[in-house]
């Protein structure tokens, strides 16, 4: 574990210069006191440092966006100015805890997702956490799917994406649709998703010194400020413990220096199990949705899900 810790340090001081001002920004905002107690001033100052962070580094360049209204929700939608063929969207579920995270956070995976996808890409920003705990992101989300399919987009032309929280969100909607007897996306595409609300899987702990953003007490505080009382098996919250049978094909990624790894390699194996089409792909060294950083594993890991979307 020493040894790994000294890679890892080594790693983080190689990289380019700009990683260092958002490693640190993303971490703060990621090991805030409980948000449950915090003070609201604090949790608002957060909020607006996570839209003004995404807003200055995502990567726009080619890109519209288009803010509008989806029946009060703040959405948007990010195309390629010059679109390449096809109906396809891509329906983005942003992280943050359940507890923060906005159109601005957004920004940033979205305009990556449409770049290397030229799928159009539908960003939303649910209610969040402890003043709208569950289920009001599942309600959002629900909403922003039955957008979608109002304005002409088949099930068959959708992908649902999401990153950490949102990965979770991505799947308690495809739970959602499948238990009402309704079409499935096309495809899940999974970054670094929040599987398993109980916190069973052994990376919490044998992890938990390696991952420069997440701590075992955010996880707990977030998961107290959302699920309240409520059974934490609960597909709703932990959809690692949902029949996932009949789901689409799926794409999982995740850093090998995760605390959350456990949640994304138990998914994989359940999926496995109930014979969905998956894949699991580990980055050697890399953290809690690296795919946010200008690195090379994040261009290599968004190369991959466009790769993995052309295979459908």
């Amino acid at each position: 574990m020493d040894k790994l810790r000294i890679t890892r340090k080594k790693k983080l001081e190689s990289e380019s210069p700009r990683l260092d001002p958002l490693m640190r920004a993303l971490k703060a905002l990621h090991s805030a006191g409980s948000p449950d107690t915090m003070d609201p001033e604090e949790l608002e100052r957060q909020r607006r440092n996570q839209e003004l962070l995404g807003r200055l580094t995502a990567p726009m360049a080619g890109m519209d966006w288009e803010e509008f209204s989806l029946s009060g929700i703040p959405a948007a939608w990010t195309r390629l100015k010059t679109p390449h063929g096809g109906r396809h969207a891509i329906l983005y579920c942003h992280g943050g805890g359940y507890t923060s995270g906005n159109l601005g956070y957004s920004r940033v995976l979205s305009s990556k997702l449409a770049h290397v996808t030229g799928y159009d890409v539908l960003s939303f920003e649910y209610r969040l956490a402890p003043e709208f705990p569950y289920p009001a992101a599942v309600e959002d989300a629900l909403q922003a799917w039955d957008h979608l399919m109002l304005h002409g987009y088949g099930a068959r032309d959708i992908v649902l994406a999401g990153d950490s929280a949102g990965g979770n969100l991505a799947l308690v909607l495809c739970h959602r649709l499948k238990t009402a007897g309704r079409r499935l996306p096309s495809a899940l595409v999974l970054m670094s998703p929040w599987t398993d609300m109980t916190m069973s899987g052994a990376s919490y702990r044998e992890r938990a010194e390696l991952d420069p953003m997440l701590t075992p007490e955010y996880i707990a505080a977030v998961r107290a400020a959302y699920a309240g009382a409520h059974d934490l098996r609960s597909p709703d919250l932990s959809p690692l413990f949902a029949d996932l049978s009949h789901f689409p094909p799926t794409l999982i990624q995740a850093g090998d220096h995760e605390i959350l790894y456990s949640d994304a390699e138990s998914l994989y194996k359940a999926m496995t199990r109930q014979e969905v089409p998956c894949r699991l792909e580990v980055s050697e060294g890399m953290w809690h949705v690296f795919q946010m950083f200008p690195t090379k594993k994040s261009s290599a890991a968004m190369q991959s899900i466009a790769r993995f979307l052309l295979e459908r």
